[in-house]
């Protein structure tokens, strides 16, 4: 609107969602103040850099820096609108129990610049009841300040709770266009909140209160997480069987009413693989579904394990080659990858016999030190490898012919060569499980 003030922003974390986010809300035309608590990717970010691959993520800050919307700090700064955006790992205590701390500590900063007529939005992925339990932390740092739900007057600040919804390598597009729940402590919060996403959010905005907000961030995972263990299981089933899971699959889901996802190595990232336990440590009792999920998918991985190593050892000598350790296709995120997992477990058992294709990594990551395990191109694969296992479906796996595969022992856990001959492919063999 032209005249109109823009609120100042301040975007607290500046990893995979908090970077892509504050350039968002750049090129809206709001100043954004980037916090993080690291100084190389403080100063990355300064010199119009990135320090995390997303598709077009690059040209958007360098443009949002140079025109003097996005800076980032080491320091917090007063602001109109903070949006929080920071880890929610598990706690190291063997029990995926959620660890807020990294939100809490956010709070504790925010808390320290907060004044009449802010609004603090918590993004993060978190347990049921954490915008509350960070309403009450920054009230008690802040008793001059009326805070919502805690006060029958007018209160001085809004807190609201917004998760995204973004699958990495779509991240600014999704950012922009998908629907969001803003779930406020009080309607009056999730109102100021709306206001604010409008500005850069296309898709529907649904208003809610806080503690829904949080729950259907989880539940969506939690979903796919549940759909993934049934194709998981399924796929289980086929190798025992002798079927193509695939096919299984594709003709199931032409019943208008089946959606059944695709199997894998596993499920991995920072949230399918997470998310689930958060509902489950909310109620331990009541969640036996999500709970065998979780253990269908994290057995995969091993079941996965299994036939590879059968396999490799039905070809002694011969050179393997693991493809891909991304948790998905066409990214460099590692983070919860079965793929990952798998291929470092080979690397441990085969050594020097084991090399990694893995476009999106300059090196490998730390668990293969001293296995002997090297990092090779897809091309060089093809020419030195006999043994060939599918761990990720990047385009640059799909792409390679039969001709250039023919001959190879393939174990494709994803699927991506449907014309592979049977013979040579390890899943629909009855080996060790």
């Amino acid at each position: 609107m032209q005249g109109e003030t823009k609120p100042q922003v301040c975007v607290v974390g500046l990893g995979y969602i908090g970077l892509p986010t504050a350039a968002i809300i750049a090129r809206a035309g709001c100043p954004v103040l980037g916090l993080d608590v690291t100084q190389h990717v403080v100063d990355t970010i300064n010199r119009g850099d990135i320090h995390i691959e997303e598709v077009d993520q690059d040209g958007l800050v360098r443009g949002v820096v140079q025109r003097g919307l996005l800076r980032a700090s080491t320091v917090i700064e007063p602001a109109d609108i903070f949006v929080i955006a920071v880890p929610t790992p598990f706690a190291k205590d063997g029990h995926h129990t959620p660890d807020v701390s990294y939100v809490m500590a956010a709070a504790r900063e925010v808390a320290r610049v907060l004044k009449a007529g802010d609004a603090v939005i918590l993004e993060s992925t978190s347990p049921v009841g954490t915008t509350e339990a960070m309403r009450d932390l920054m009230a008690e740092l802040r008793p001059d300040l009326k805070f919502p739900g805690q006060t029958r007057e007018t209160p001085d600040v809004a807190i609201a709770y917004c998760p995204e919804r973004v699958l990495p390598g779509r991240i600014l597009e999704e950012l922009a266009n998908n629907d969001r729940s803003i779930g406020g402590i009080t309607p009056r919060c999730a109102r100021k909140a709306l206001a604010f996403y409008k500005r850069f959010v296309r898709g529907a905005c649904i208003t809610t209160d806080a503690r829904a907000a949080e729950m259907t961030k989880l539940v969506e995972n939690a979903y796919r997480d549940v759909n993934i263990a049934f194709a998981n299981e399924l796929s289980i089933v086929a190798d025992r069987m002798g079927l193509d899971v695939w096919e299984v699959i594709r003709l199931a889901n032409r019943h208008p009413r089946v959606n059944i996802l695709q199997p894998g190595p596993g499920v991995g990232g920072h949230c399918i693989a997470v998310d689930p336990w958060f509902i489950v440590h909310g109620a331990p009792d009541d969640t036996p579904l999500i709970r065998t999920a979780r253990g269908v998918n994290d057995a995969k991985m091993h079941h996965v394990i299994d036939h590879a190593v059968a396999l490799i050892e039905a070809h002694p000598g011969a050179k393997i080659a693991c493809l891909g350790l991304a948790f998905k296709a066409n990214i460099d995120d590692f983070r919860e990858s079965p793929a990952r997992f798998v291929a470092a477990r080979i690397a441990r058992r085969f050594g020097e016999r084991v090399q990694i294709v893995e476009p999106y990594a300059g090196e490998l990551p730390k668990e293969f030190a001293d296995t002997g395990a090297g990092l090779i191109d897809i091309d060089t694969a093809l020419e030195t490898c006999d043994v060939l296992i599918v761990l990720v479906d990047h385009d640059v796996f799909r792409v390679v012919p039969l001709a250039e595969r023919q001959g190879k022992a393939v174990y494709d856990t994803r699927g991506i060569w449907p014309d592979q001959p049977v013979e040579s492919v390890a899943t629909g063999l009855r080996l060790a499980s």
